[in-house]
């Protein structure tokens, strides 16, 4: 329908509206918001009010494309991403150009349109979302080298189906030969990678040296299209371009940008793919009453388009667990820790292929000259939708079933607890290095406050591995955080008081607030660290409890020779001399040299480091059900 100006921009204003409660809504009754956001876009394509006409296609493949990427390319790690290779590109790859073949060959066979047209439909219909991948995956939670497998086929299989979508285009207008679209391809992904790769060169020296952490912010903003643009331009990969700026920007941060650069960029970025993702979902099924409307006025006949539409799916659908048979050998390589996936992991991967952004915006860019196109299109249209809302809504379910699950969140505090110790010594080494310099001048009482918070940040990550199971007495760092909470709710309503009062400067005002919102929001992150290892070890003790255990360092003589022998008998159920004493002990650890119980840190004793100085003996285990970790104090290492 005709749209005059500002009911064009009632309807963006709806639109955006609409994405914002749907997604609100769904998260806080517990619904997936992609399968929400499809339905009720299915539901309003059907309203009178809803515009007739299909999204063009640039607003989509360059719109929305390059910063849906780019957010999800961020996000992951570089290094786990060359780890999975294998994996990564076998599926977006190799599984793009057999769907490609299987759908394109069913349609030839049942449409009888030429095998260009048909081909171009395989194209359209073959990558998986990294948009729904992504939100349905933190959504349920899945294991991390699954969820890496996952985001990066992704990723990097739009640039398959794109260059593949491009040649089938052409050669439906008969401008390419078979031995072109090969030549095509490669050229497509060297120009698409080198451009991708210079642009992240190039960005990251501008990073360095922009001091404005709001200029850095800007600049990260465009980065998608400035990747983009340059190799669409040069006859690239422009979602491949993308892709790699993404990743090689996003792991070269920490020594190019300022923190406050990052945290910046974090939370915009966050913010865009927040409501784009859920735009896309909205927008993929406000598409289906235009597409039934071009539909209707096609010669083919409607049992005719339903049978195609059924066999699209069917093959699309199928042919991504048949692909992971065929090639498991080759994927299922031995991960960092020398385990191979499960099968219940590989079942997992087989069956997450929702189909999304890409698809819709490829199934609109085909060309006008293509045989039945809006046939091809409502195919298209179908496997977005079903695949969305089936395979999204089943996905969980699956999981639960093969046993797939996230990693515990006690297991990533003890890994974390580890790391930030050892970061700790490195740092309060420097400290006393510089605190022994002759003439240094520093203050001891700030040197000795500087080691004590030191020691509070890691004890509080070692209380997250003993979450949820002493619900009967608070840890010391969660009264930390509760009374700091409470206290600076007060303190922010001080402020508030006297700049009502206009007693002070709005400016100077606003410092201290910004400082206050600062605290809290490091500790509501440190809350929300804490909950969600609760929230596990709850989830692990109603399935069965599973062994906690951390290997980061096997080189220490102490660990070895601890692991060959038989654990002492302990010397009682808890610490004895928090019991003497009258305090409270968080933590259990076991002396492996005489079975001496006592308290970690975190308590007020600290009675196991304590045990460990007065009587030499190196190692300890943790006392606590389902933990087997150990840990030197002579080499202060964990195995």
């Amino acid at each position: 329908m005709d749209l005059h100006e500002h009911e064009l921009e009632l309807l963006l204003l709806g639109l955006a509206l609409t994405v914002i409660v749907v997604a609100s809504l769904s998260r806080r009754f517990g619904l997936p918001s992609p399968l929400v956001l499809t339905v009720v876009g299915l539901a309003a394509s059907f309203l009178p009010f809803t515009p007739d006409e299909p999204f063009h296609p640039d607003l989509i493949l360059l719109g929305l494309l390059p910063p849906l990427l780019y957010a999800a390319a961020v996000q992951v790690s570089l290094i786990d991403f060359k780890r999975e290779t294998r994996a990564i590109l076998a599926l977006a790859v190799g599984l793009v150009v057999f769907t490609t073949l299987t759908v394109g060959l069913t349609t030839w066979w049942l449409l009888g349109v030429p095998l260009a047209a048909a081909l171009a439909l395989g194209s359209t219909v073959a990558p998986p979302d990294a948009v729904a991948a992504t939100a349905v995956g933190r959504r349920i939670g899945l294991p991390r080298r699954l969820v890496t497998m996952l985001e990066g086929e992704s990723l990097v299989n739009d640039a398959t189906a794109i260059v593949l979508l491009g040649s089938s285009s052409a050669a439906i207008v008969g401008i390419v030969t078979p031995g072109e679209v090969g030549v095509g391809f490669l050229l497509s992904v060297l120009v698409g990678g080198l451009v991708g790769v210079l642009v992240a060169t190039v960005l990251g020296q501008l990073h360095r040296r922009l001091g404005d952490p709001r200029a850095s912010t800007a600049l990260s903003l465009v980065t998608p299209w400035l990747a983009f643009l340059p190799a669409e331009m040069l006859h690239g990969s422009g979602v491949l371009a993308v892709v790699l700026a993404g990743l090689v920007l996003a792991h070269r941060s920490h020594v190019q940008q300022t923190a406050t650069a990052r945290l910046s960029q974090r939370i915009n970025w966050a913010t865009l793919q927040y409501f784009l993702e859920n735009a896309v979902f909205l927008m993929a099924g406000l598409q289906l009453a235009p597409t039934l409307t071009a539909v209707r006025e096609a010669e083919v006949p409607l049992s005719q388009t339903l049978l195609l539409c059924a066999a699209v799916l069917l093959v699309t659908v199928l042919s991504r667990p048949l692909w992971v048979l065929i090639t498991s050998p080759f994927i299922n390589t031995p991960g960092r820790d020398g385990e191979r996936m499960r099968r219940g992991e590989l079942v997992v991967m087989s069956w997450a292929g929702m189909r999304g952004v890409v698809t819709l915006a490829a199934a609109l860019s085909l060309p006008a000259e293509t045989p039945q196109r809006e046939v091809l299109v409502l195919a298209a249209m179908s496997v977005v939708a079903i695949t969305l809302v089936g395979q999204g809504a089943t996905l969980p379910w699956i999981a639960r079933r093969m046993g797939v699950r996230a990693p515990d969140a006690r297991a990533d505090s003890l890994v974390a607890a580890e790391v930030a110790a050892t970061a700790s010594r490195a740092g309060l080494a420097e400290l006393e290095r510089r605190s022994a310099e002759e003439g240094a001048g520093y203050d001891e009482t700030a040197v000795a406050e500087l080691r004590q918070r030191s020691e509070q940040r890691i004890n509080m990550l070692w209380e997250s591995v003993r979450a949820g199971r002493e619900a009967d007495r608070e840890m010391p760092g969660e009264s930390y955080r509760r009374l700091r909470l409470e206290m600076l709710e007060v303190e922010r309503a001080e402020v508030l008081r006297i700049r009502d009062s206009r007693t002070a400067e709005s400016e100077v005002l606003q410092e201290v607030l910004n400082a206050l919102d600062q605290e809290e929001a490091n500790l509501q992150v440190a809350t929300a660290r804490f909950d969600r290892a609760t929230e596990g070890a709850s989830l692990r003790e109603d399935e069965g409890d599973e062994v906690l255990h951390a290997s980061l360092n096997e080189d220490c003589s102490h660990l070895l020779a601890a692991a060959e022998q038989p654990d002492p008998r302990p010397s009682g159920p808890t610490c004895s001399e928090c019991l003497a004493e009258g305090t409270n002990p968080v933590h259990l650890r076991i002396c492996l040299g005489c079975g001496h119980v006592g308290c970690c840190d975190s308590s007020a004793g600290r009675h196991s480091t304590r045990h460990a100085h007065e009587t030499g003996h190196p190692v300890i285990r943790s006392f606590e059900s389902g933990e087997s970790w150990r840990w030197c104090f002579v080499h202060e290492q964990m195995g």
